[in-house]
């Protein structure tokens, strides 16, 4: 099985103030990333947030900033797209999602981050859905509104778990290819 950097730097804070300041333009460019994302791709719910929420879990050393970088990047996108009854579903979907990329931390393979991204796609269908279920007149509250309600959410599942697939892999892809070729290139050029 191919197991994942085992660098644990990762995006850990350093001690030079250099390294901090690289560190947080970086952080702010995924979530800027992120959110023009959301808003330029009008495919419904088709969004990187799901993928950034578990790197963010898996890489980024503080906690704090870990749930932060997506409900930034969700909060900045949704002041273009606009708010609805359904919010708090979403966001605790990604606040969960993080945290599945926390249990990534220690042991990090294709295979677990890959399972990690169906999870998200899979939790964050049923809290929305159940959400929507819940706070919507279009189903009524029992049994069958509820498998109505989810029956007609599958279209959208598939946007939702493509999406996190390829968000997942890129960021999770990069990272390795960042920390397998580049840096060590770059690392042997300066000791040069």
């Amino acid at each position: 099985m191919m197991k994942l950097s085992a660098d644990r730097q990762g995006l850990k804070r350093h001690s030079a103030p250099q390294s901090n300041e690289r560190i947080f333009w970086g952080v702010l460019a995924i979530i800027l990333v992120a959110a023009a994302l959301r808003i330029v791709v009008q495919v419904p719910n088709f969004s990187p947030v799901a993928g950034m929420a578990l790197f963010a879990g898996a890489y980024l050393s503080r906690k704090a900033w870990a749930f932060m970088v997506p409900l930034a990047a969700m909060f900045v996108s949704d002041l273009a797209l606009g708010f609805h009854a359904d919010m708090p579903a979403v966001y605790l979907s990604f606040v969960l999602v993080t945290a599945l990329g926390l249990g990534l931390r220690e042991n990090r393979t294709v295979v677990r981050v890959g399972l990690a991204s169906v999870a998200s796609s899979v939790l964050f269908f049923a809290l929305t859905n159940l959400s929507v279920w819940w706070t919507s007149a279009m189903y009524t509250h029992d049994f069958e509104g509820l498998v109505a309600c989810f029956v007609a959410a599958i279209p959208f599942f598939q946007n939702t778990a493509v999406s996190d697939m390829i968000a997942t892999g890129a960021l999770f892809g990069g990272w390795e290819l960042l920390h397998r070729y580049v840096i060590p290139q770059r690392q042997a050029q300066r000791s040069n």
